[in-house]
């Protein structure tokens, strides 16, 4: 069974940049399919990015694209969320999930696998 777990949130000024890592154990990173979602305060689970097990194909929600930027590297069972140019509606947790399979997907009930989270605050 993998594991998942997220690292690299903090406290950072509007504008800075931040990278997220979620590593994986357990198991065969390369048979999922990865994602990124966040929560904030009083609202639901989003959508971030995706990305499939070879890397070649990423998606982004609208509020992110163009800021952020997801990656994996399979060798080392970790996936990255390149965050730049926050803002303060970059504010929540940020979950790593997992999706069994090839293909990414954007909802998060396709997700199988879930990591603990790690805070993300933005100060503008």
């Amino acid at each position: 069974q993998v594991k998942l777990e997220e690292s690299g949130g903090g406290f950072v000024q509007a504008g800075a940049s931040l990278r997220l890592s979620c590593t994986a154990s357990g198991g065969p990173f390369t048979n999922y399919a990865m994602g990124w979602f966040r929560q904030a305060p009083g609202k639901e689970r989003e959508f971030v990015a995706s990305i499939n097990w070879g890397g070649s194909n990423t998606r982004y929600s609208g509020s992110v694209k163009g800021r952020f930027a997801i990656s994996r590297d399979n060798e080392n069972f970790a996936v990255y969320l390149q965050m730049n140019n926050v803002t303060s509606e970059d504010t929540a947790v940020y979950y790593c999930a997992a999706r069994r399979g090839p293909q990414q997907a954007v909802l998060s009930s396709e997700y199988d696998l879930w990591g603990q989270g790690t805070q993300v605050t933005v100060s503008s």
